[in-house]
């Protein structure tokens, strides 16, 4: 009876849930309505406070009306139901009809039982039901090195791609290269500039306009070694294109390494120029796509609300009819000189990813993007005839501190602060963790000196403390016990019947939320919230461990007492399997040791 529940035991509100239910199918006056009932609203969560009870759920205050009674007396029944349930220490009614539910230890014993038959794989959960979900995050232009501006947007990308795996979603991770537009002109012009000054030539100050930070030096250099000096005589039309190609080359090896630096590892690296190949064949054939479908039109837009530009023309364009898809106006497809506009090409980005199968898209976009939220979703709506979900999700300016003070631009950069260097003073996992640490619709301040404390206000070291920490115990098992083979050990059975102090259901019960967070935070698309549950999670550990110094009897490891030091070792590898699924969610390492 008890294995066969471990087995179930993988979420405990949904185990509830269905055993809510399934008392409610048992009672009379619900038996008598059913068809008239609508059980989807029923809910099964944690008490705000703890001594209520386990679970509680508002069934009686949503089915009182619809079977004409009222919600307390309502509750009464349900609750007289819900006690012959084994598995239910007891049942209290409170308000108008919360019916609160507090659990057996057995029942208890089952679900750390559970946690730790999961391991790593516990909340782990087949809500996604295998969606093709593409996730686009960083996508910065290949100009330069990854800087700070970059680097929330990557990790939130990063970890929520990470969640949605977790979640049962088929994710893809991809990055966008902006290669068409003419800031890759000016990269090339700026390498070429650098290609001269490696030739010996006295080139000066930098002019406007041209990007300056000397991470260009090594490609003007490594153009002499394959060109030697036959560039200078050749005409810009020829060499442009050559030294384009090398510098998008060696700008993407670059990002490439800036983001292997960050654990940030994307499985498509999508080129805008192929949008334009064969002189804009995959745009021509979205625009042609939207015509069929009825959203293009030619026509004149109204002028900008106040002042128009003096480049502003009244003129008859191709549009697409985003109005009529959520837009706030109608976009240009087409500009004057006939070429496409970036936004012809955001169109058959999108259709292209819709062609590739994708059921969902999310855009990782910087603060700055909010502009494109409404235009992207138009264009969802009509390439997919709104059968496939688009999202957009910004992520805030995140501001530089070092202990309190604001942190001075890069020398190497020119004019920001690489995302290399961050990680480089302070380590990937600090920078990691504290961008999720935040929600990302919030402004976030990184203090440098903050993250590298080796305290409780630092939330990644709290956290990867507490992981460090099951892993001593385990130490100290084997020096206690020094013919104790810890990982031959049957831990899930081990807790059955030893594991019942009140201090250690508390535990328990914080690590059962786990399936519950994860699900949460993949619905809203919240990657933080894994970071904040882990900090509560590493709390309750170590606040559990702090008690053991003055309660003897709470300590992990006693060595009077062989099966109780084995049973809470059972414990202890739930917190650690917990924690580590976790942390590998928001792309941390889960440490054994810290000094």
């Amino acid at each position: 009876m008890r294995q066969l529940q471990v087995d179930k035991i993988m979420n405990l509100f949904t185990d509830f849930e269905k055993r809510i239910k399934a008392a409610l199918e048992a009672i009379d006056i619900v038996k008598e309505k059913r068809s008239e009932l609508d059980f989807g609203r029923i809910t099964v969560e944690a008490p705000r406070d703890p001594s209520h009870g386990d679970v509680a759920t508002n069934a009686a205050m949503v089915l009182a009306k619809p079977l004409g009674t009222n919600p307390r007396a309502l509750a009464d029944i349900i609750a007289a139901e819900l006690k012959r349930d084994p598995d239910v220490a007891d049942v209290s009614v409170a308000g108008p009809g919360f019916i609160n539910i507090r659990l057996g230890v057995g029942y208890w014993q089952d679900v750390l039982a559970a946690i730790i038959a999961g391991g790593v794989d516990f909340g782990r959960s087949p809500m996604g039901k295998g969606r093709k979900v593409n996730v686009e995050y960083v996508s910065a232009n290949p100009t330069g090195p990854m800087h700070v501006g970059h680097c929330r947007g990557a990790v939130v990308g990063d970890a929520l791609a990470n969640l949605m795996a977790f979640a049962g979603y088929t994710v893809t991770k991809e990055y966008y290269i902006n290669d068409a537009g003419s800031q890759v002109d000016v990269l090339a012009r700026s390498v070429f500039l650098r290609y001269r000054e490696a030739l010996g030539e006295q080139v000066g100050e930098i002019p406007a306009g041209l990007y300056p930070g000397d991470y260009l030096v090594p490609v003007g250099q490594a153009l002499v070694q394959e060109f030697g000096s036959s560039l200078r005589a050749t005409p810009e039309d020829k060499w442009l294109p050559l030294v384009k190609d090398r510098a998008i080359d060696a700008m993407m090896a670059m990002i490439r390494s800036d983001l292997e630096a960050l654990n940030v590892h994307h499985d498509v690296f999508f080129s805008e120029r192929t949008l334009h190949a064969g002189n804009g064949g995959p745009i021509l054939s979205a625009i042609n796509d939207l015509t069929f479908k009825g959203h293009v039109y030619k026509g004149a837009l109204p002028p900008p609300k106040g002042q128009p530009p003096e480049d502003w023309e009244d003129r008859e364009q191709t549009l697409f009819r985003s109005t009529e898809v959520g837009d706030d106006i109608d976009r240009p497809l087409i500009k004057s000189d006939g070429s496409y506009t970036y936004f012809a090409g955001d169109v058959a980005y999108f259709k292209d990813k819709y062609d590739r199968g994708f059921d969902e898209m999310i855009y990782v976009l910087g603060a700055d993007h909010g502009g494109y939220v409404k235009r992207l979703e138009a264009v969802a709506r009509a390439v997919s005839g709104g059968k496939a979900k688009l999202t957009v999700l910004l992520c805030q300016l995140v501001k530089l501190f070092r202990d309190g003070e604001p942190v001075k631009m890069s020398k190497r950069s020119g004019d920001f602060v690489t995302l290399r260097e961050v990680v480089e003073e302070v380590g990937r996992d600090a920078v990691r963790f504290m961008m999720l640490y935040r929600k990302s619709s919030e402004p976030l301040d990184f203090d440098f000196a903050k993250v590298t404390e080796h305290s409780k206000d630092n939330p990644v070291f709290y956290v990867q403390y507490a992981h460090a920490r099951c892993m001593s115990v385990f130490r100290q098992a084997r020096e206690a016990f020094p013919d104790l083979d810890t990982a031959s050990l049957d831990l899930a059975s081990a807790v059955r019947g030893r594991i019942g102090d009140p201090n250690e259901l508390q535990l328990i019960a914080k690590l059962a939320e786990y399936p519950r967070v994860v699900e949460a935070a993949s619905v809203a698309q919240e990657p933080h919230r894994i970071a904040f549950y882990l900090y509560d999670l590493a709390s309750a550990f170590h606040g559990h461990w702090n008690k053991g110094k003055d309660m003897p009897e709470l300590r992990f490891i006693n060595d009077n007492d062989r099966e109780l030091s084995i049973a809470r070792l059972g414990l202890v590898n739930a917190v650690a399997s917990v924690l580590k699924s976790g942390l590998g969610i928001t792309g941390t390492d889960a440490p054994d040791e810290m000094r």
